[in-house]
């Protein structure tokens, strides 16, 4: 291998340890996707990733790979190492037992409670720490976990599939279907990598959705055998999501975001009969459920990413409270008309009240055009 200089060494393998950890992007929940790799005399010793929450993180990963050859070694990983006992053990004391002369990191734990902690026992230890590197790179591997621990909120991506002329369904509901396969096995890898979806009860009623993932074995880029089935979550004010709804289908993973005041006990029972998890939203002052703390609820049970998929209410409602960081729209080259279906409900009346978007991506996926988004107060708030 050609020698580099120290900072293109330097970044040249936080970008592999970057993609060891995107290894992990569909099956960490709700730890976050971290990579690493050990290098000697700018080859590879040892490398690893977080493969599953309870197993192993990425430096024992990329220890045990090493098999004894570590005294000395520079670990490159993506994020600071954790110093507290958990499932597993501390990963800088396994560092340091290793006798790694050099940890270079991504970025710093966003755990206020924790961050540096990891990097100070390694100094103390003597290790020669270097970081932050490639920070935006790494951050961009766990946007719902920084969020999570930094706002007590889940990272939120709105999907929505749409006809040029900017219509989601027939004015009769109809709506399958507006793209085509290779957009909708996209939104199987969003749903993947996601570890909440959230609808609301008129969809539910409309489409009668699953909103489970659905990967067969032709999509290379995701191993179906690992793919784990997100939470179902439906915003219900009244509970009058029927008790046949596919979205309430299968073991564990359902909750329904109810108001007390607006619902009966029958209804109540029907779901709790069906071991679906109840949670009593509160209210909002337009009477509907306050969407910032169901999705603080949802953080607060370690929920990290939350893909949206629902009607133009709900969606409208979401970004008029601020809550969508980002969102993908998938936009097939039809014409629905004037008398389909928008997508979203915002009561804007002037220029002035516009919802100013950023372009961050755009590709094309089979016939269609995927567009992901940016809302303009995200940046307000940085």
């Amino acid at each position: 291998m050609t020698a580099l200089n120290r900072e293109t060494d330097h970044q040249h393998w936080m970008n592999y340890a970057i993609s060891l950890a995107k290894k992990g992007l569909y099956t960490t929940h709700p730890n976050p996707r971290v990579g690493c790799v050990l290098i000697r005399d700018n080859q590879i010793v040892g490398e690893g990733y977080h493969r599953k929450a309870g197993e192993a993180h990425a430096e024992i990963n990329a220890i045990a790979s090493a098999k004894g050859r570590t005294k000395g070694c520079t670990a490159y990983v993506t994020l600071e190492p954790c110093s507290h006992h958990g499932k597993t053990g501390p990963c800088s004391q396994a560092l340091i037992d290793a006798q790694i002369s050099t940890v270079v990191y991504g970025m710093q734990d966003p755990n206020p409670t924790v961050m540096g902690r990891g990097l100070k026992q390694l100094e103390d230890a003597g290790i020669n720490v270097i970081g932050p590197i490639l920070s935006d790179e790494a951050e961009a591997l766990n946007p719902g976990f920084i969020k999570r621990m930094t706002e007590g909120l889940p990272f939120i991506r709105l999907k929505l599939a749409m006809s040029l002329d900017g219509r989601t369904a027939m004015a009769s509901g109809e709506s399958k279907w507006i793209t085509g396969p290779e957009a909708r096995l996209d939104v199987q890898r969003l749903r993947a990598q996601s570890d909440a979806i959230v609808t609301g009860v008129g969809s539910v009623i409309i489409d009668d959705p699953s909103m489970t993932v659905r990967i067969n074995n032709h999509d290379k880029t995701v191993e179906p055998h690992t793919v784990r089935q997100p939470r179902r979550v439906v915003m219900d004010s009244s509970l009058a999501t029927p008790p046949e709804a596919k979205i309430l289908s299968g073991d564990g993973n359902r909750c329904v975001f109810y108001l007390p005041e607006q619902t009966s006990d029958e209804a109540k029972k029907s779901l709790e009969h069906l071991g679906v998890e109840l949670l009593a939203g509160e209210t909002a002052v337009d009477g509907k459920i306050d969407l910032v703390a169901a999705m603080a609820t949802l953080a607060d049970q370690e929920i990290n990413e939350v893909l949206v998929e629902t009607g133009a209410v709900l969606a409208g409602a979401f970004l008029q409270a601020g809550l969508v960081d980002e969102i993908v729209v998938y936009m097939a080259a039809k014409l629905l008309g004037s008398n389909a279906r928008a997508l979203f409900e915002l009561p804007l009346e002037t220029m002035e009240q516009a919802v100013q978007l950023h372009l961050s991506a755009m590709d094309k996926v089979g016939d269609d055009i995927k567009l992901v988004f940016t809302p303009d107060y995200i940046d307000e708030a940085d």
